[in-house]
Protein backbone atom coordinates (compact mmCIF):
# COMPACT_ATOMS: atom_id res chain seq x y z
CA UNK A 1 0.00 0.00 0.00
CA UNK A 2 1.60 3.48 -0.94
CA UNK A 3 2.41 5.90 1.96
CA UNK A 4 -0.21 9.07 2.27
CA UNK A 5 1.87 11.70 0.95
CA UNK A 6 1.64 14.66 3.23
CA UNK A 7 -0.13 17.81 2.14
CA UNK A 8 2.47 20.24 3.19
CA UNK A 9 4.05 21.79 0.45
CA UNK A 10 7.81 23.24 1.27
CA UNK A 11 9.50 26.61 -0.40
CA UNK A 12 12.08 25.80 -2.33
CA UNK A 13 15.13 26.70 -0.07
CA UNK A 14 16.23 30.13 -2.48
CA UNK A 15 12.48 31.10 -2.03
CA UNK A 16 11.76 31.06 1.99
CA UNK A 17 11.93 34.31 3.37
CA UNK A 18 15.60 35.57 5.76
CA UNK A 19 14.94 35.52 9.35
CA UNK A 20 17.28 37.31 11.42
CA UNK A 21 19.51 36.32 14.83
CA UNK A 22 17.47 38.42 17.34
CA UNK A 23 20.58 39.72 18.82
CA UNK A 24 22.80 40.63 15.77
CA UNK A 25 24.29 44.14 16.17
CA UNK A 26 23.24 46.97 13.88
CA UNK A 27 25.92 46.77 11.89
CA UNK A 28 25.44 43.19 11.56
CA UNK A 29 22.03 44.19 10.70
CA UNK A 30 22.38 47.01 8.13
CA UNK A 31 24.45 44.84 5.75
CA UNK A 32 22.31 41.81 5.96
CA UNK A 33 19.01 43.72 5.18
CA UNK A 34 20.68 45.11 2.19
CA UNK A 35 21.80 41.63 1.38
CA UNK A 36 18.49 40.36 1.58
CA UNK A 37 17.08 43.40 -0.57
CA UNK A 38 19.59 42.55 -3.27
CA UNK A 39 18.56 38.72 -2.97
CA UNK A 40 14.48 40.10 -3.11
CA UNK A 41 15.49 42.35 -6.63
CA UNK A 42 17.11 39.53 -7.86
CA UNK A 43 14.39 37.21 -7.24
CA UNK A 44 12.10 39.29 -8.72
CA UNK A 45 14.57 40.54 -12.07
CA UNK A 46 14.84 36.34 -12.36
CA UNK A 47 11.19 35.99 -12.28
CA UNK A 48 10.42 38.61 -14.64
CA UNK A 49 13.02 36.78 -17.09
CA UNK A 50 11.47 33.70 -17.18
CA UNK A 51 8.18 34.72 -18.22
CA UNK A 52 9.28 37.28 -20.59
CA UNK A 53 11.25 34.01 -22.06
CA UNK A 54 8.57 31.60 -21.97
CA UNK A 55 8.13 29.24 -24.80
CA UNK A 56 6.31 31.13 -28.12
CA UNK A 57 2.92 29.22 -29.17
CA UNK A 58 2.82 28.12 -33.12
CA UNK A 59 0.12 29.00 -35.02
CA UNK A 60 -1.38 27.36 -37.92
CA UNK A 61 -3.09 29.09 -41.20
CA UNK A 62 -6.58 28.18 -42.24
CA UNK A 63 -4.64 26.12 -45.09
CA UNK A 64 -2.75 24.04 -42.33
CA UNK A 65 0.73 25.58 -42.77
CA UNK A 66 2.78 26.49 -39.80
CA UNK A 67 2.91 30.11 -39.58
CA UNK A 68 6.20 31.55 -37.46
CA UNK A 69 5.42 31.63 -33.69
CA UNK A 70 3.70 33.97 -31.94
CA UNK A 71 6.77 36.33 -30.71
CA UNK A 72 7.22 39.05 -28.76
CA UNK A 73 8.24 42.22 -30.94
CA UNK A 74 12.12 42.77 -30.78
CA UNK A 75 13.20 44.93 -27.88
CA UNK A 76 16.56 47.07 -29.12
CA UNK A 77 19.37 45.46 -27.69
CA UNK A 78 20.33 47.09 -24.61
CA UNK A 79 23.11 47.26 -21.76
CA UNK A 80 22.04 44.87 -18.48
CA UNK A 81 20.63 47.41 -15.67
CA UNK A 82 23.39 48.17 -12.98
CA UNK A 83 22.58 47.28 -9.58
CA UNK A 84 20.97 50.08 -7.50
CA UNK A 85 23.86 51.95 -6.17
CA UNK A 86 21.11 54.44 -4.38
CA UNK A 87 20.56 51.88 -1.46
CA UNK A 88 24.25 50.33 -1.47
CA UNK A 89 25.41 54.04 -1.08
CA UNK A 90 23.14 54.63 1.69
CA UNK A 91 23.76 51.43 3.41
CA UNK A 92 27.66 52.29 3.18
CA UNK A 93 27.08 55.76 4.86
CA UNK A 94 25.13 54.67 7.63
CA UNK A 95 27.99 52.13 8.19
CA UNK A 96 30.71 55.14 7.76
CA UNK A 97 28.67 57.16 10.61
CA UNK A 98 28.28 54.68 13.04
CA UNK A 99 31.96 54.07 13.34
CA UNK A 100 33.23 57.84 12.36
CA UNK A 101 33.50 59.62 15.81
CA UNK A 102 33.27 62.92 14.80
CA UNK A 103 29.73 61.98 12.64
CA UNK A 104 26.49 62.82 14.96
CA UNK A 105 25.23 58.71 13.99
CA UNK A 106 28.56 57.64 15.81
CA UNK A 107 27.51 54.40 17.72
CA UNK A 108 30.04 52.90 20.09
CA UNK A 109 29.88 49.70 21.51
CA UNK A 110 28.54 50.76 25.70
CA UNK A 111 27.57 47.13 26.34
CA UNK A 112 27.65 43.54 25.07
CA UNK A 113 24.06 42.68 25.83
CA UNK A 114 22.32 45.74 24.46
CA UNK A 115 23.06 48.46 21.41
CA UNK A 116 23.09 51.94 22.53
CA UNK A 117 20.12 53.03 20.52
CA UNK A 118 18.27 50.30 22.60
CA UNK A 119 19.04 51.60 26.03
CA UNK A 120 15.85 53.29 27.92
CA UNK A 121 16.85 55.12 30.78
CA UNK A 122 15.46 57.65 32.56
CA UNK A 123 16.35 60.97 30.96
CA UNK A 124 17.97 61.57 34.68
CA UNK A 125 20.53 58.75 34.42
CA UNK A 126 20.38 59.29 30.99
CA UNK A 127 21.56 62.92 30.82
CA UNK A 128 23.62 62.82 34.39
CA UNK A 129 25.17 59.12 34.14
CA UNK A 130 25.57 57.06 31.27
CA UNK A 131 26.34 60.16 28.58
CA UNK A 132 29.01 61.96 31.02
CA UNK A 133 30.29 58.16 31.34
CA UNK A 134 30.54 57.43 27.18
CA UNK A 135 31.83 60.66 26.82
CA UNK A 136 34.92 60.29 29.26
CA UNK A 137 35.23 56.07 28.27
CA UNK A 138 35.47 57.60 24.65
CA UNK A 139 38.88 59.08 25.45
CA UNK A 140 39.94 56.41 27.80
CA UNK A 141 40.18 53.69 25.29
CA UNK A 142 42.55 53.52 22.65
CA UNK A 143 39.38 52.85 19.92
CA UNK A 144 36.87 55.27 20.13
CA UNK A 145 34.30 52.33 19.29
CA UNK A 146 35.58 50.28 22.29
CA UNK A 147 33.74 51.66 25.30
CA UNK A 148 32.30 48.42 26.29
CA UNK A 149 36.43 47.90 27.00
CA UNK A 150 35.93 50.43 30.43
CA UNK A 151 32.65 48.88 31.06
CA UNK A 152 33.65 45.54 31.43
CA UNK A 153 36.99 46.41 33.51
CA UNK A 154 34.74 48.38 35.87
CA UNK A 155 32.51 45.02 35.97
CA UNK A 156 35.46 43.15 36.67
CA UNK A 157 36.90 45.34 39.57
CA UNK A 158 33.87 45.63 41.24
CA UNK A 159 32.73 42.48 41.14
CA UNK A 160 35.54 39.72 40.63
CA UNK A 161 38.66 41.19 42.52
CA UNK A 162 36.54 42.52 45.54
CA UNK A 163 34.31 38.67 45.60
CA UNK A 164 38.21 36.65 45.47
CA UNK A 165 39.32 38.78 47.96
CA UNK A 166 36.91 37.84 50.17
CA UNK A 167 37.42 34.74 49.64
CA UNK A 168 40.57 34.45 50.84
CA UNK A 169 39.59 36.93 53.82
CA UNK A 170 36.40 34.68 54.86
CA UNK A 171 35.86 31.64 53.03
CA UNK A 172 32.44 30.26 52.95
CA UNK A 173 30.68 27.28 49.80
CA UNK A 174 27.83 29.54 49.11
CA UNK A 175 29.86 32.51 47.78
CA UNK A 176 32.61 30.46 46.46
CA UNK A 177 30.04 28.50 44.14
CA UNK A 178 28.08 31.67 43.18
CA UNK A 179 31.99 33.07 42.49
CA UNK A 180 32.85 30.49 39.98
CA UNK A 181 29.17 30.99 38.19
CA UNK A 182 30.08 34.53 38.02
CA UNK A 183 33.59 33.88 36.39
CA UNK A 184 32.58 31.36 34.18
CA UNK A 185 29.65 33.47 32.98
CA UNK A 186 32.42 36.85 32.71
CA UNK A 187 35.13 34.27 30.92
CA UNK A 188 33.91 34.56 27.25
CA UNK A 189 33.39 38.13 27.12
CA UNK A 190 36.93 38.52 28.99
CA UNK A 191 38.67 36.28 26.42
CA UNK A 192 37.66 38.68 23.57
CA UNK A 193 38.63 41.45 25.46
CA UNK A 194 42.11 40.12 26.10
CA UNK A 195 41.88 38.92 22.29
CA UNK A 196 42.17 42.58 21.23
CA UNK A 197 44.53 43.42 23.91
CA UNK A 198 47.44 40.80 23.18
CA UNK A 199 46.72 41.74 19.47
CA UNK A 200 46.84 45.69 20.09
CA UNK A 201 48.71 45.07 22.82
CA UNK A 202 46.57 47.14 25.05
CA UNK A 203 43.27 48.24 24.76
CA UNK A 204 43.32 51.95 26.69
CA UNK A 205 44.71 55.12 25.66
CA UNK A 206 48.43 55.82 26.18
CA UNK A 207 47.69 58.03 29.13
CA UNK A 208 46.98 54.61 30.91
CA UNK A 209 49.79 52.68 29.74
CA UNK A 210 50.73 51.51 33.40
CA UNK A 211 47.08 49.86 34.20
CA UNK A 212 46.54 49.06 30.71
CA UNK A 213 49.64 46.67 31.51
CA UNK A 214 49.57 45.56 35.19
CA UNK A 215 45.84 44.89 34.72
CA UNK A 216 46.11 41.43 33.28
CA UNK A 217 47.87 40.13 35.85
CA UNK A 218 45.39 40.26 38.26
CA UNK A 219 42.15 39.66 36.19
CA UNK A 220 43.42 36.83 33.87
CA UNK A 221 44.07 34.04 36.93
CA UNK A 222 40.56 34.75 37.79
CA UNK A 223 39.25 34.18 34.85
CA UNK A 224 41.30 30.89 33.96
CA UNK A 225 43.99 32.30 31.53
CA UNK A 226 47.94 31.72 33.00
CA UNK A 227 50.19 34.80 33.29
CA UNK A 228 51.14 35.86 28.77
CA UNK A 229 50.35 32.55 27.93
CA UNK A 230 47.31 33.30 25.79
CA UNK A 231 49.99 35.94 24.15
CA UNK A 232 52.38 33.70 23.17
CA UNK A 233 50.29 30.54 22.20
CA UNK A 234 48.06 32.50 20.34
CA UNK A 235 49.97 35.57 19.17
CA UNK A 236 53.56 34.30 18.61
CA UNK A 237 52.85 30.29 17.87
CA UNK A 238 48.97 30.24 16.79
CA UNK A 239 48.88 33.03 14.24
CA UNK A 240 52.40 31.76 12.98
CA UNK A 241 51.76 28.38 12.17
CA UNK A 242 47.33 28.64 11.12
CA UNK A 243 46.80 25.78 12.39
CA UNK A 244 49.00 23.75 10.45
CA UNK A 245 51.61 20.68 10.92
CA UNK A 246 53.27 22.79 13.60
CA UNK A 247 50.91 24.51 15.47
CA UNK A 248 50.44 22.68 19.01
CA UNK A 249 46.58 23.47 18.61
CA UNK A 250 46.56 21.64 15.34
CA UNK A 251 43.85 19.54 14.25
CA UNK A 252 45.37 18.02 11.10
CA UNK A 253 46.53 15.06 13.14
CA UNK A 254 43.52 13.75 14.53
CA UNK A 255 39.85 12.15 13.90
CA UNK A 256 37.14 14.43 14.31
CA UNK A 257 34.25 12.07 14.72
CA UNK A 258 36.49 9.67 17.23
CA UNK A 259 35.99 11.04 21.41
CA UNK A 260 39.38 9.19 21.40
CA UNK A 261 41.01 11.68 19.20
CA UNK A 262 38.73 14.49 21.10
CA UNK A 263 40.08 13.35 24.99
CA UNK A 264 43.28 13.32 23.42
CA UNK A 265 43.33 16.64 21.87
CA UNK A 266 42.05 18.08 25.43
CA UNK A 267 44.48 16.19 27.35
CA UNK A 268 47.55 17.12 25.91
CA UNK A 269 47.31 20.93 25.90
CA UNK A 270 45.68 20.21 29.58
CA UNK A 271 48.48 18.74 31.07
CA UNK A 272 51.41 19.44 28.79
CA UNK A 273 51.11 23.19 27.20
CA UNK A 274 53.74 24.57 30.11
CA UNK A 275 56.58 22.14 28.58
CA UNK A 276 54.89 21.61 25.00
CA UNK A 277 54.71 25.77 24.46
CA UNK A 278 58.88 26.83 25.71
CA UNK A 279 59.53 23.30 23.45
CA UNK A 280 58.03 24.69 19.96
CA UNK A 281 59.90 28.38 20.67
CA UNK A 282 63.17 26.31 21.08
CA UNK A 283 62.62 24.71 18.11
CA UNK A 284 62.28 27.36 16.15
CA UNK A 285 65.45 29.27 17.66
CA UNK A 286 63.66 31.57 20.01
CA UNK A 287 65.36 30.71 23.38
CA UNK A 288 63.88 34.17 25.33
CA UNK A 289 60.71 33.70 24.01
CA UNK A 290 60.60 29.55 25.37
CA UNK A 291 62.21 31.40 28.58
CA UNK A 292 59.47 33.98 29.19
CA UNK A 293 56.91 31.44 28.33
CA UNK A 294 58.11 28.76 30.77
CA UNK A 295 59.00 31.63 33.29
CA UNK A 296 55.18 32.82 33.18
CA UNK A 297 53.45 29.79 32.93
CA UNK A 298 55.38 27.99 35.90
CA UNK A 299 54.91 31.14 37.83
CA UNK A 300 51.49 31.09 37.54
CA UNK A 301 50.96 28.01 39.06
CA UNK A 302 53.46 28.31 41.78
CA UNK A 303 52.18 31.12 42.60
CA UNK A 304 48.57 29.76 42.92
CA UNK A 305 50.57 26.63 45.18
CA UNK A 306 51.90 29.24 47.59
CA UNK A 307 48.09 30.98 47.93
CA UNK A 308 46.57 27.54 48.63
CA UNK A 309 49.28 26.47 50.95
CA UNK A 310 49.85 29.46 53.07
CA UNK A 311 46.52 31.57 52.15
CA UNK A 312 43.59 29.79 51.93
CA UNK A 313 43.77 26.21 49.90
CA UNK A 314 40.02 26.46 49.99
CA UNK A 315 39.64 30.04 48.36
CA UNK A 316 42.46 29.33 45.88
CA UNK A 317 40.67 26.37 44.18
CA UNK A 318 37.56 28.25 43.99
CA UNK A 319 39.24 31.63 42.66
CA UNK A 320 41.98 29.59 40.60
CA UNK A 321 41.80 25.94 39.85
CA UNK A 322 38.50 25.70 38.83
CA UNK A 323 38.77 28.88 36.58
CA UNK A 324 42.01 27.50 34.78
CA UNK A 325 40.39 23.64 34.93
CA UNK A 326 36.86 25.24 32.91
CA UNK A 327 38.93 27.82 30.28
CA UNK A 328 41.38 25.08 29.01
CA UNK A 329 38.57 23.03 28.30
CA UNK A 330 36.71 25.95 26.42
CA UNK A 331 39.57 26.78 24.55
CA UNK A 332 40.13 23.57 23.32
CA UNK A 333 36.67 22.74 22.27
CA UNK A 334 36.47 26.27 20.94
CA UNK A 335 39.68 25.15 18.66
CA UNK A 336 38.31 21.27 17.69
CA UNK A 337 35.30 22.99 16.84
CA UNK A 338 36.25 26.18 14.66
CA UNK A 339 39.25 24.88 13.17
CA UNK A 340 37.21 22.09 11.19
CA UNK A 341 38.92 22.09 7.43
CA UNK A 342 42.52 21.66 6.82
CA UNK A 343 43.63 20.69 3.59
CA UNK A 344 45.78 17.78 4.00
CA UNK A 345 47.95 18.52 1.00
CA UNK A 346 48.59 22.19 1.70
CA UNK A 347 47.83 22.64 5.71
CA UNK A 348 50.10 25.95 5.73
CA UNK A 349 47.80 26.90 2.71
CA UNK A 350 45.76 30.37 3.88
CA UNK A 351 43.61 29.54 0.76
CA UNK A 352 42.90 26.42 1.08
CA UNK A 353 42.38 25.75 4.27
CA UNK A 354 38.94 27.25 5.85
CA UNK A 355 37.29 28.31 9.29
CA UNK A 356 34.31 28.03 9.44
CA UNK A 357 31.41 28.50 12.07
CA UNK A 358 27.56 27.64 12.09
CA UNK A 359 24.28 28.76 13.84
CA UNK A 360 26.04 31.49 15.27
CA UNK A 361 24.99 35.49 14.95
CA UNK A 362 28.63 36.73 14.78
CA UNK A 363 31.81 35.17 13.38
CA UNK A 364 34.27 35.59 15.69
CA UNK A 365 37.28 34.24 13.95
Amino acid sequence: MPAASSDKVVAPLEQRPLVFAKDLTTHDRLVLTHLAEDLEEHRKASSSDDESHSSPVERRSPKGEKSKPNMPPTAPQSTPKKPCTTRTKATLDALKAKNDPSDAHFDPTVFVSVDLPDVQLPKFLQRYVLSPYIKWARHAVRNESDVVMITHLILYFTTSVPSALYLFYSFDYWHAFAHVIMQGYYMGTYTLMMHQHIHGRGILSKRFWLFDTVFPYITDPLMGHTWNTYFYHHVKHHHVEGNGPNDLSSTLRYQRDDVWHFLHYIGRFYFLIWFDLPRYFLRKGKTTMAAKAAFFEIGNYLAIYLLAAYVNKRAAVFVFVLPLAFMRIGLMVGNWGQHAFVDDEEPDSDFRSSITLIDVPVSLT
